[in-house]
C-alpha cells in the first residue's frame, strides 16, 4: 500500500479525536487525524508526521495525517483504513478462490470472507497502533464493537468456518499483539474466549515507512 502524494510536517496538538495542529512549511495547518484512538504515546507535541492529500473535493481539511515517528525512531503508519488495504494485498496473494470484503454475517460486517475449495474463511482485521517494549497490544481506547466482531468469530467457528482474528500490527519489529487489559480488561476476555473455542489469532508483521505500509510476516498465536 503505498500513499500517491506524502509530505512530513511537525505536530503541534490534537484538537478532538479527528482534528490535529501541525506545522508544515513555516504555517499552522489543521489536518484530518486518521486514527479515533488516543495515541498519546505517538501524537506528542513536536514529533515528526506526514500528511497525504486525497483531494477530495468538498473537505474542510486539505490533509490526512497517517504517520508518525515515534520517540524511539520508529515509524507508525496510524491510517485506520490502512490495515484493511495490507489485508487485502495479502489476502490476494493466498490463493483464495473467492474473497469477498464487509461480509455480513449474523449481526455485524466481518472484514473479509474467503472461499478455497470447500472450506469457509472469515477473518476480522485489527489494526495495531500500540506498542509497548517490543509489543503490540489492542485496544488503544475501549471497543465494544471489537468484543462483539469476536464473538461474531466465536459463532462462525461453531458453525464450520475457518474464523480468524488477525492483528495488522503497523509497525516495524514486533511480532506478537496482547489485549490491552489496563485499557478494555473485557476485550482481553474476549479474546481469550475465542482462542478457547479455536478462533485462529493471526499476528501479520508490517514494514511501514511514511509513505508505504506492506506486511512482511504472518505468526499465530499458540493455543
Amino acid at each position: 500500500m503505498r500513499y500517491e502524494n506524502i509530505v512530513p510536517a511537525k505536530f503541534i496538538k490534537r484538537i478532538n479525536r479527528f482534528v490535529a495542529e501541525v506545522e508544515l512549511d513555516g504555517r499552522i495547518e489543521t489536518v484530518h487525524v486518521k486514527n479515533t484512538g488516543r495515541c498519546k504515546e505517538l501524537l506528542v507535541e513536536g514529533c515528526e508526521v506526514w500528511l497525504t492529500a486525497p483531494g477530495t473535493a468538498g473537505r474542510k481539511t486539505v490533509y490526512d495525517l497517517v504517520s508518525v515517528r515515534k520517540s524511539n525512531g520508529v515509524i507508525f503508519n496510524i491510517d485506520s483504513q490502512a490495515a484493511n488495504k495490507v489485508m487485502r494485498e495479502w489476502l490476494d496473494k493466498q490463493g483464495y478462490d473467492r474473497i469477498v470484503p464487509e461480509f455480513t454475517y449474523g449481526s455485524s460486517r466481518i472484514d473479509f470472507y474467503a472461499e478455497r475449495g470447500e472450506k469457509r474463511y472469515l477473518t476480522e482485521v485489527k489494526g495495531c497502533t500500540l506498542e509497548r517494549d517490543g509489543i503490540g497490544y489492542f485496544p488503544d481506547a475501549p471497543t465494544e464493537r471489537g468484543i462483539k466482531h469476536i464473538n461474531e468469530l466465536i459463532k462462525a467457528k461453531s458453525e464450520g468456518f475457518d474464523a480468524a482474528l488477525a492483528f495488522v500490527i503497523q509497525m516495524k519489529g514486533v511480532h506478537e499483539v496482547r489485549a490491552n487489559t489496563d485499557t478494555h480488561p473485557e476485550f482481553g476476555k474476549a479474546l481469550e474466549d475465542a482462542v478457547r473455542a479455536g478462533v485462529r489469532i493471526l499476528y501479520l508483521s508490517c514494514d511501514a515507512t511514511p509513505d508505504t505500509l506492506i506486511i512482511t510476516e504472518e505468526r499465530e498465536r499458540k493455543r
